[in-house]
């Protein structure tokens, strides 16, 4: 077990009323004139170069969409669905919710409609502010949102009736007094990616909200008067409430894998922006970007990437475009509890970390953050309602990760039983079961060895699916590879273990060259006693991946396609 006591700078907030949206109008209240936001790809309206709002600005516009909304039925405990496109309209109404003590339901559009609205559903909203594409799909489902009494619409609106932001900012006041939520209060509900089953809508508390700006902002030692270029949209809100002005990219945030490196690039040059979040995908393409012009970025300090495992190709190449005093960060967690864990690219390189992962060792992901308690536990697929000590394994032994703090989530919304599968009580502390299998070193770093759902129990050895991937990876020709598991007949849960392999772009193979590649990769999985009954190969163009991050494979789909064609 690993059990850290809080660090000074990020000790708990005193019980008290706390409003996640007092954040803001503080850093208006300490630098007015300040630019909070910048949209590049958006020209200002009131005058010359890209559209902004300085933090007196977007406190006071986000005063005026609370003081507006609140004219037209949305307000404190109303569940609202929002649909905006990352920018100034986004972050205002957000902190426009949480100034009225509304609940803003934030859903991953590129999930796909069916999905998006079973989320809609699920969350049983009252009110609806979104750009009017979101209007329609939202109009014809309509029957099956009967709570739904507020409609806000981004843009034009036609024939479905509610008013525009525009109506609703011109109604309302540049003062208005934030609602006296506290810690508890929900904050918002945020969706999973649904990367192993369908997405679940995670209760967010201000109080939490409130820990993770304290605790990134502590760690990674963000200042105010900082420049960020957030490629998730949600991260513009931790950076506002942290005094730290915000570069909103022309991207797609459905789509990141998809993002023009080119742009990046300028607003990150053009701006001096000094950090940056965003999924392993955009820094793959903008770090090749760099690299193959010979681009260096000189001010920026930090680079944090989190959705999936980096490749260690991807941190060498970052090592070279940033400054000496920059790194690349890898923090470690889930909707449901993040940061847990945190390393630099530095400690992976210098470390020798990078060479165990390579030999099938897994992903180190760092030290647990401190204030967070990370415990390793035996795997099960049951609920455990009740924390036990016999749980826990010995210690460097391989099990399910479970984590407790002030940024772990309590519960899921409307879903009793996901709750208790994923949740732990120990007195008034909520253990949260991540679902990734794991273990910790010697020196107390955790490593990441894969998703307890596509671990694969053959009838020699229960196989993880980062550490013989790590193996296979190694070919030169191979992007990247996915373990599955194929049943074996009325077995008992025992799997015939599948390696499928996306090839390098070019590389996929044909004819003779298949069965080379296949014995190729057999005498590297030969080397080792974990990879060594992995005989079965499969090759696919291009895997399917998570819509947020556009890293996660999606394992459960290539499992169902290898038994379709192994049949």
């Amino acid at each position: 077990m690993t059990t850290l006591t809080a660090h000074p700078l990020i000790a708990a907030a005193p019980d008290r009323t706390l409003n996640i949206a007092s954040r803001l109008s503080a850093q208006a209240d300490a630098a007015p004139d300040r630019p909070a936001l910048i949209v590049p790809w958006r020209r200002n309206p009131a005058g010359s170069g890209p559209a902004r709002w300085t933090f007196a600005e977007l406190d006071q516009e986000s005063n005026r969409i609370a003081d507006g909304l609140r004219s037209v039925g949305i307000d404190r405990g109303v569940r609202t669905v929002v649909m905006i496109r990352p920018g100034l309209e986004f972050t205002g109404v957000i902190f426009a919710l949480f100034k009225l003590g509304a609940v803003p339901i934030l859903i991953d559009p590129g999930m796909g409609v069916a999905r998006m609205i079973d989320c809609i559903e699920t969350s049983e909203p009252e009110a609806f502010i979104g750009v009017p594409l979101a209007q329609v799909v939202r109009w014809f489902y309509r029957r099956r949102f009967l709570k739904l009494r507020s409609v806000v619409t981004v843009g034009r609106r036609f024939g479905w009736g509610g008013a525009t932001l525009d109506e609703v900012r011109r109604g309302g006041s540049r003062r208005f007094q934030a609602a006296p939520t506290g810690p508890d209060d929900v904050a918002a509900i945020l969706f999973t990616t649904g990367s192993t089953g369908p997405p679940k809508g995670v209760v967010y508390e201000h109080g939490m909200f409130d820990a993770q700006v304290r605790w990134i902002r502590s760690f990674y030692d963000m200042q105010p008067g900082e420049v960020d270029l957030p490629a998730f949209p949600l991260f513009a809100l931790f950076s506002t409430a942290m005094g730290i002005t915000c570069v909103i990219p022309e991207m797609d945030p459905s789509h990141p894998a998809r993002c023009r490196p080119q742009k990046l690039v300028r607003d990150l040059l053009t701006y001096d922006v000094t950090t940056t979040f965003g999924s392993p995908a955009i820094w793959r393409r903008v770090g090749a970007f760099c690299i193959s012009r010979g681009i260096r970025l000189p001010r920026l300090k930090r680079v944090l990437t989190a959705g999936a495992p980096i490749p260690w190709r991807v941190i060498e190449q970052w090592r070279r475009i940033l400054p000496d005093d920059g790194d690349i960060h890898t923090p470690y967690g889930a909707t449901e509890s993040l940061p847990v864990t945190s390393i630099r690219g530095h400690e992976l390189l210098e470390g020798g970390l990078i060479a165990r992962a390579r030999s099938g060792a897994g992903t180190c992901v760092g030290a647990p953050f401190p204030g967070i308690r990370v415990r390793i536990i035996r795997i099960s697929d049951d609920p455990v309602p009740v924390w036990r000590d016999d749980l826990e394994v010995r210690a460097g032994e391989h099990g399910e990760i479970v984590v407790s703090g002030d940024v772990v989530t309590r519960e899921y919304d409307h879903q009793p039983n996901a709750t208790a599968l994923h949740k732990i009580r120990e007195g008034d502390r909520i253990w949260h079961r991540i679902g990734d299998v794991g273990y910790f070193d010697g020196d107390g770093r955790l490593w990441f060895c894969g998703r307890k759902a596509h671990r694969v129990p053959t009838r020699e050895h229960c196989l993880f699916t980062i550490e013989c991937e790590a193996i296979f990876n190694e070919h030169p020709e191979v992007f990247r590879t996915a373990l599955v598991g194929v049943p074996v007949g009325s077995s008992g849960g025992v799997k015939r273990p599948v390696l499928v392999v996306e090839p390098l772009p070019g590389r996929y193979p044909h004819g003779r060259r298949r069965a080379e590649f296949t014995r190729e990769l057999l005498e590297l999985g030969g080397k080792d006693d974990r990879t060594r009954g992995i005989r079965e190969v499969l090759y696919h163009r291009a895997f399917p991946v998570d819509i947020r991050h556009n890293a996660k494979i999606f394992r459960e789909k290539l499992a169902a396609w290898a038994a379709e064609r192994l049949s």
